[in-house]
């Protein structure tokens, strides 16, 4: 048997594969492929032709791993960075770089400078004026967009629990897929998602608002840094990235109109529809879900302007539960026991890693890794009780009774008598009167 090659590709390169794989099996015009993917045709004709000669490694970059000629040294950097402190702290990039090459014949493009500040945290971005916002097209191909969102909503009107509805709408067809949930979470996304996934394949990109869900707020780490990622990623986006999805993340509820138009439609149909049947929890929900949804789409679900189908299948012997899950880095103690939610986890063999990561399943199962590999732990229930100290009662220290012939025993409070005839009167506060009236006493 002959041995395959193995192709270290990215996400994006797997789905630039998928698309010129459509081309060349002519299901795909170049200039379509191109629109798909937000290139060129040009770039479009290349990929193909390289796809053809070398095969599938054909879409990986040339330069991976190369280093710039044109780049410029650190020094010069370190320079520029420097004298924009020194001397053009509150100049703009553009003004910068042009008094940079007019004073000190230092010639450096503004944009290039511009990021050179904002990674030394010098300069900040500024929101810019809000444009005129215009009517988008549809997208062409079944696939290419799914617009996906949460809607609150009373949809048992007081009958049942109160739930979340997770919709799916696909932008060039209007197909909708959706799930009853108890709240709008990470777990629902997932668990919606990937029973999405199963049902029609991987789209190219996924279009969401910023609902913590599915766009973290948080701070970049180090880690974040060594992977090439620019912005922290939620557990949501993390798994859509390797399942080589995109996620465009929308400004406003205008931007993705038509997954809040759809929301309020079902939330006067379906609602109705529900009070009509007596539904009164989430199962039931679901169950009516299955039935009516495929009736909606027959109904109001609209041919797409092209053909084909740009839904990638899934890949035969990809673990989903691997992928859709929370991932949690924990750092593995001294005595190979890790916490997690409160809990303390026992890892049953030795091994040398300093952390170890965590896979929350949507089963509720569990999973802890090191290396993507296994390892067999248990669960500690009870901790070991620690052994109560005897209180320690601090008694307050007392002097030790003064002798009796002790100079202070023999000293008496009050007028002293200066002069044995007239106690009233006082010498003056001398050496010599204080000598005599010691001498006195």
């Amino acid at each position: 048997m002959a041995r395959e090659d193995i192709i270290m590709a990215r996400p994006k390169e797997l789905r630039y594969l998928h698309v010129v794989g459509k081309v060349l099996d002519k299901e795909l015009k170049q200039r379509e492929a191109a629109e798909v993917l937000s290139v060129s045709s040009r770039q479009i004709r290349r990929m193909v032709k390289r796809v053809r000669v070398e095969g599938d490694k054909g879409v990986i970059h040339k330069s991976r791993g190369r280093v710039s000629n044109r780049r410029i040294s650190d020094p010069i950097r370190d320079r520029v960075i420097q004298l924009y402190r020194c001397e053009y702290g509150d100049f703009g990039p553009t003004l910068a770089s042009e008094k940079l090459q007019e004073r000190e014949q230092v010639q450096v493009n503004h944009e290039t400078l511009r990021l050179w500040l904002l990674e030394s945290g010098d300069w900040k971005k500024r929101r810019k004026r809000r444009g005129h916002r215009r009517w988008r097209e549809r997208k062409a191909h079944f696939g290419e967009m799914v617009q996906m969102d949460g809607s609150h909503h009373d949809w048992f009107e007081g009958r049942g629990p109160g739930c979340v509805l997770m919709g799916y709408i696909d932008d060039a067809t209007g197909k909708v897929f959706g799930r009853f949930y108890e709240y709008e979470g990470t777990f629902p996304a997932m668990d919606s998602f990937k029973r999405y996934l199963l049902k029609y394949g991987l789209p190219i990109r996924v279009y969401l608002d910023r609902h913590t869900t599915y766009k973290s707020n948080a701070k970049v780490t180090i880690e974040d840094l060594l992977d090439e990622e620019e912005v922290a990623l939620s557990q949501f986006e993390r798994a859509l990235k390797e399942l080589g999805v995109e996620v465009v993340h929308a400004y406003s509820p205008q931007a993705k109109g038509r997954v809040e138009r759809l929301f309020g439609t079902l939330q006067d149909r379906l609602v109705k529809e529900m009070r009509l049947r007596g539904i009164r929890t989430i199962q039931e929900g679901n169950a009516f879900l299955r039935q009516y949804l495929p009736v909606y789409n027959r109904r109001f679900a609209v041919g797409p302007l092209k053909p084909n189908n740009l839904h990638r299948p899934l890949l035969k012997g990809l673990d989903l539960n691997s992928i859709l899950c929370i991932k949690t880095e924990r750092t593995l103690r001294n005595d190979f026991t890790v916490a997690y939610n409160r809990k303390l986890y026992q890892i049953e063999e030795k091994t040398r890693a300093c952390k170890v990561m965590i896979h929350e399943h949507l089963d509720g199962s569990m999973k802890i890794t090191y290396r993507d590999r296994a390892l067999r732990f248990n669960e500690i229930a009870t901790r070991p009780v620690k052994e109560e100290k005897f209180p320690v009662i601090k008694v307050a220290r007392r002097r030790p009774p003064l002798p009796a012939d002790h100079p202070w025993r023999r000293f008496k409070f009050g007028r002293h008598r200066y002069e044995r005839g007239n106690p009233n009167v006082r010498p003056e506060r001398t050496a010599e009167g204080m000598m005599q009236s010691v001498a006195d006493t």
